[in-house]
């Protein structure tokens, strides 16, 4: 038996391998029985895809903002951020998943979120407490306008996997957590 040996990439210079198949084009939905038209789940998962991308996006931010908060409520935010982080990660998954489930791809690397989403990126640097805080409050509601435009679009498809997902998931998360976000900022009450 005849082994081929491929000689190691040099350092720094690794090449994917490039002989693999595609075998679904990214923005084509293939047919699943699932009892919905194919417009219905073609506009779904664009839709989706937008969420997702943004809900990404939110998710590391709050990573990031976990990581560089400072001040006297250090230790609190550092915790909430983390906290809503995780709550983030599991809706990445719900909605990655819901967008397969309609026979869509869905949009899974940084560079295909940073191309997609509507987050305004952050600067590299440490912000103040209040304007990580008011950062994240922005993305929230970013999100939100997306799902809540998802939601409507999916109830008049009778896409009511893809609505119920999007408002039990997606807009009570947000909901919940631009609450607690917006009670650590000191403008906010009145």
């Amino acid at each position: 038996m005849t082994t081929t040996t491929r000689p190691a990439p040099a350092r720094g210079k690794a090449e994917p391998r490039t002989d693999h198949q595609v075998t679904q084009e990214f923005g084509h939905e293939r047919k699943l029985p699932i009892a919905l038209s194919e417009s219905a789940c073609k506009q779904s998962v664009e839709n989706l895809n937008q969420v997702l991308a943004d809900t990404m996006a939110l998710r590391d931010l709050y990573k990031k903002h976990h990581w560089q908060v400072s001040g006297p409520t250090f230790y609190q935010l550092h915790l909430l951020f983390d906290k809503h982080w995780g709550e983030q990660s599991e809706l990445v998954d719900s909605l990655a998943e819901r967008i397969m489930m309609l026979g869509g791809l869905s949009i899974a690397m940084a560079q295909d979120v940073a191309e997609t989403t509507l987050v305004p990126r952050p600067p590299r640097g440490r912000e103040t407490a209040e304007a990580q805080i008011q950062r994240l409050l922005h993305a929230h509601e970013v999100v939100l306008e997306a799902a809540r435009a998802t939601a409507r679009d999916a109830a008049k498809a009778g896409d009511d996997g893809t609505n119920d997902l999007v408002v039990s998931g997606v807009i009570r998360t947000n909901e919940l957590q631009v609450w607690f976000l917006a009670e650590h900022v000191t403008s906010a009450h009145g």
